[in-house]
């Protein structure tokens, strides 16, 4: 059997804007596409393979993200209740999705600065799939997407966007905080 692609198609009685024609040269029986005695082309929809698919199960979620994890994930109250609370160490807030592949690099590269600054900092992560309205509030563009906020109300916090090196972090904590 061999298959096609009729430009003419598009313009037959064909409810479908593209279809697909098949032309055989084999006997089929009275049922099928063909007739043995025309061997005209009838014109079908789509394959079945091209259709959608019902979801069995909700995909599964990001992987840089678990409960042994020491940085953690927070909604948008956690987060505000954090920045106005009192505190003694600075905050890190990343802002990711779990389809960002910096956002992967990024959590790897926080987990290894959680270790180093487990007493000296507290890294929380909010997911802007999830947050999207507060994402869009604090006008996260671009992932990921990091706000240093001192304990000191007097400093501004420090933005960064994109994927920042560990030592960058390491800097902004020792020195601007």
């Amino acid at each position: 059997m061999i298959a096609s692609i009729s430009p003419m198609s598009a313009f037959q009685t064909s409810t479908h804007p593209i279809s697909i024609s098949y032309f055989s040269r084999e006997t089929h029986q009275e049922n099928s596409l063909f007739s043995s005695r025309t061997m005209a082309a009838k014109t079908i929809p789509f394959p079945p393979s091209t259709q959608f698919r019902r979801l069995l199960c909700k995909p599964p979620q990001g992987k840089h993200v678990r409960r042994d994890y020491l940085v953690k994930k927070f909604s948008a109250e956690e987060v505000q209740e954090l920045v106005k609370g009192e505190r003694t160490v600075p905050l890190i807030i990343d802002f990711y999705a779990t389809w960002c592949g910096p956002c992967i690099l990024m959590a790897q590269e926080l987990e290894m600065l959680a270790v180093e600054y487990e007493k000296n900092a507290m890294i929380v992560k909010v997911d802007t799939d999830d947050e999207y309205e507060f994402a869009q509030d604090m006008q996260v563009r671009g992932l990921p997407t990091l706000f240093f906020i001192s304990p000191d109300p007097e400093k501004d916090a420090i933005r960064t966007e994109g994927l920042i090196p560990i030592q960058m972090m390491r800097d902004i904590l020792d020195n601007e905080m």
